[in-house]
């Protein structure tokens, strides 16, 4: 099963942005990201089992296209996340909130929530994306929860 380029990019375009965003945090480089992710896709020979798989595929390709960027020598400095936070439109005062906290994460729990909760994958698949066993992707997600726990009743409480 294949989609062609153009149905694959507009129907993960958006997933694929995302998932590079939550690991580099810059617009621009997560703009590469999804280009990068999208030549591969288009240049590839790979023959995929079902629409699950391209998207897995995608995602795959474009934390590792991210995470290489990050360590990237070159890597240079663009518009920060919180930039690009303040144009995001948010229906409620609290998601501003849970998504400065989320991206405040370090690298390895801000992955995991992102697939978890915006991608809403299963541990299973994102074990596999991430080639991790299942065990560490549970533990990776439990520990990402607490300290957003930790982070937003430490907020909350500063409000008062």
């Amino acid at each position: 099963m294949r989609l062609t380029t153009e149905e694959a990019y507009r129907r993960y375009a958006d997933r694929v942005f995302a998932a590079a965003f939550s690991v580099c945090r810059n617009q621009d480089e997560s703009d590469d990201v999804v280009q990068d992710t999208f030549i591969r896709y288009h240049t590839g020979k790979y023959d995929y089992t079902d629409e699950n798989h391209v998207r897995a595929w995608l995602m795959r390709v474009a934390i590792n296209r991210a995470r290489d960027l990050r360590m990237s020598f070159w890597r240079r400095s663009r518009v920060s996340w919180e930039e690009y936070m303040a144009e995001l439109p948010f229906e409620e005062p609290g998601d501003s909130r849970l998504f400065a906290a989320v991206m405040n994460l370090p690298d390895r729990y801000r992955t995991v929530i992102h697939l978890f909760y915006y991608e809403d994958l299963s541990i299973k698949e994102i074990a596999d994306i991430l080639e991790k066993r299942e065990g560490t992707v549970k533990s990776l997600l439990s520990r990402g929860r607490d300290l957003l726990k930790k982070t937003l009743t430490e907020d909350w409480n500063d409000d008062e």
